[in-house]
Parts: C-alpha cells; structure tokens; sequence
C-alpha cells in the first residue's frame, strides 16, 4: 500500500501546532536565539526548525518536544498527587497479572 501524498488534519490539530509554533518562536526570541543556535542545540536542520515553527503536522514530535523544551515552552504541568495515583494503579494492576505475562527484568552482565 502505498503511503499518501497528504494526510488530512482536523482543524483543531493544525491550529494546536500552529499554536505551539507560535509559542516556540517566542520562546526563542526572548531567549535571544537564532534559528541557526537553536538548531544546532537541538540537533535538527534549519529547515526543520523553520517547519516547526509554521505549525508543519509532517515534524517530528520528539523534535518539537525538544525544541519547545529548550525554548522554555511549558508542554506539561503534571500534578504530583495524580502522577502517583497513577503509577500506584499501574503498579497494582501489574500484581494482578501472572508472571508469564509481566516483562521479565533482566540484569545485564557487564563484567567483562
């Protein structure tokens, strides 16, 4: 199957990206960088940064999320009591299940 020439995007998502392009710009300005610097930083292509910042759907996650993050863009504002709950509920439920089914942790050997 071949892959399409474009994929559709809801309003709503090409308005978020433009958004967080919007934001990472800014944070960049204030930062006093240039596209060049914050390339470089993030080890991306100018080119990339740039389609970033117009709100491209086509770029990576991870390069906008360090992007952003080098920026200072806030992505995340995780409140520590749910984060508990939630590792605590990931925890029972991995109690629950049988041990053929857990990821077996293995210990590397690196005593050479």
């Amino acid at each position: 199957m071949s892959k399409p020439a474009s994929r559709p995007y809801s309003q709503y998502t090409r308005a978020a990206l433009q958004l967080l392009g919007q934001l990472i710009r800014e944070g960049r300005v204030a930062k006093s960088l240039t596209t060049t610097d914050l390339a470089a930083r993030a080890g991306i292509s100018r080119s990339l940064l740039h389609r970033i910042e117009c709100g491209d759907p086509g770029c990576s996650v991870g390069a906008m999320f360090e992007v952003a993050t080098i920026c200072g863009v806030s992505l995340f504002e995780p409140d520590e009591r749910s984060l508990a709950a939630t590792l605590a509920r990931y925890q029972e439920k991995m109690t629950l299940l049988p041990k053929s089914i857990r990821a077996v942790k293995r210990e590397v050997k690196d005593d050479f």
